[in-house]
C-alpha cells in the first residue's frame, strides 16, 4: 500500500485498487453475484420497474449471507482495508448487487449510502467489482471530497423526474443538489471520480460520497457489479433523522438497535475479516 493511495482516499473518497482480485477470486465472487441474483432477498428492487429506466438492486440478502460471509473470508479486503485505513481490525458489512441490462438503462441517482445507513467515521469502505471492462463513460462516478462535506437527504427512488426527492424530508437534512442538471449546464459544475476498469480491478469508495453508476448504452449495454462493504476501528453509529425510515436504517436494524449515538459501530452479526 503506498502512502499516495491513503492521501488519496481520505481526501478524495475513492481510488482505484488496479488488479486486486485475481481470476480465480473474480470468479468466486462472479459464481456468488450469480446465485444472487437468481435468488433475490427481501430487499431487492428493480428501479422505475416498466420503464427503460430499470435495473436490479439488492441489499444484504439473509439468503445470501452465509455465502457472502465464506467469500470475504477467502478475499484480499481485511488485509487491504487495515492497510489502507490504518486500522487493526475491519469488518464485512454486507453486499450490494447492481444489474443493468438491455443497452438502454439509465444512470443510478447521486446518492450518499449515509442517507440510509447510520454511519459515521473515516474507516468505511465500498469494494465495487465489476466482471466486465467498463469504459469511463458506463462507469461508477464520485464527487471528490464530497465525504467531507454536507450530508444531504436521499432521494427516495421513486420519482424518475425528481432525482432530488426527499428520502426523510422535512428540515432534517438538506434536499440533493440535482448534479446531473448543473452538469448539464455546465460540465465543470462538479470535480467528478470516475475510471475504466479491467476484470479484477476494484473501484474503492468512501459510501458518504456523493456517487452514482453512469448508464448502460449500445456500446456497453450490461454491467454487472458486486459491491461489498466493510469498515474499522473509526466506524461509529449515526442515527438517521427521524422519518418514515427507522433511525437504525432497513438493514440489521436488531442487531445494532442497542448502539447509541457515536457509540462505535459494532455488533456480532458483521464478520471480522482483519
Amino acid at each position: 500500500m503506498q502512502e499516495s493511495q491513503r492521501k488519496r482516499f481520505f481526501e478524495d473518497g475513492a481510488i482505484l485498487a488496479k488488479g486486486l482480485l485475481n481470476k480465480e477470486q473474480l470468479d468466486q465472487c462472479r459464481e456468488v453475484f450469480d446465485w444472487c441474483v437468481g435468488n433475490p432477498g427481501p430487499h431487492a428492487t428493480r428501479m422505475f420497474d416498466g420503464t427503460v429506466q430499470q435495473s436490479h438492486v439488492d441489499n444484504a440478502n439473509p439468503l445470501a449471507k452465509d455465502r457472502l460471509d465464506e467469500l470475504v473470508a477467502t478475499l484480499p479486503f481485511g488485509q487491504f482495508f487495515a492497510d489502507l485505513w490504518g486500522s487493526e481490525n475491519v469488518w464485512y458489512f454486507a453486499e450490494e448487487v447492481f444489474l443493468k441490462a438491455g443497452g438502454k438503462g439509465s444512470r443510478t441517482l447521486w446518492h450518499q449510502d449515509t442517507s440510509y445507513l447510520p454511519w459515521a467515521g473515516n474507516h468505511w469502505g465500498n469494494a465495487w467489482i465489476s466482471f466486465e471492462s467498463v469504459p469511463k463513460e458506463n462507469s461508477l462516478e464520485i464527487i471528490k471530497g464530497s465525504h467531507h462535506g454536507t450530508q444531504y437527504d436521499g432521494t427516495s427512488f421513486r420519482d424518475p423526474n425528481d432525482p432530488t426527492d426527499p428520502l426523510h424530508g422535512g428540515d432534517a437534512l438538506p434536499r440533493l443538489p440535482d448534479v446531473e442538471a448543473e452538469r448539464k449546464n455546465n460540465p465543470n459544475a462538479y470535480e467528478v471520480l470516475s475510471w475504466a476498469t479491467e476484470p479484477g480491478d476494484v473501484v474503492i469508495l468512501h459510501p458518504r460520497s456523493l456517487h452514482g453508476g453512469a448508464a448502460v448504452d449500445p456500446q456497453f449495454p450490461e454491467r454487472h457489479t458486486l459491491v461489498l462493504r466493510f469498515f474499522g476501528d473509526d466506524a461509529t453509529y449515526r442515527a438517521l433523522p427521524d422519518s418514515s425510515f427507522t433511525r437504525h436504517g432497513l438493514l440489521f436494524g436488531e442487531d445494532i438497535a442497542g448502539l447509541k449515538e457515536g457509540a462505535p459501530f459494532r455488533a456480532p452479526v458483521f464478520r471480522q475479516v482483519a
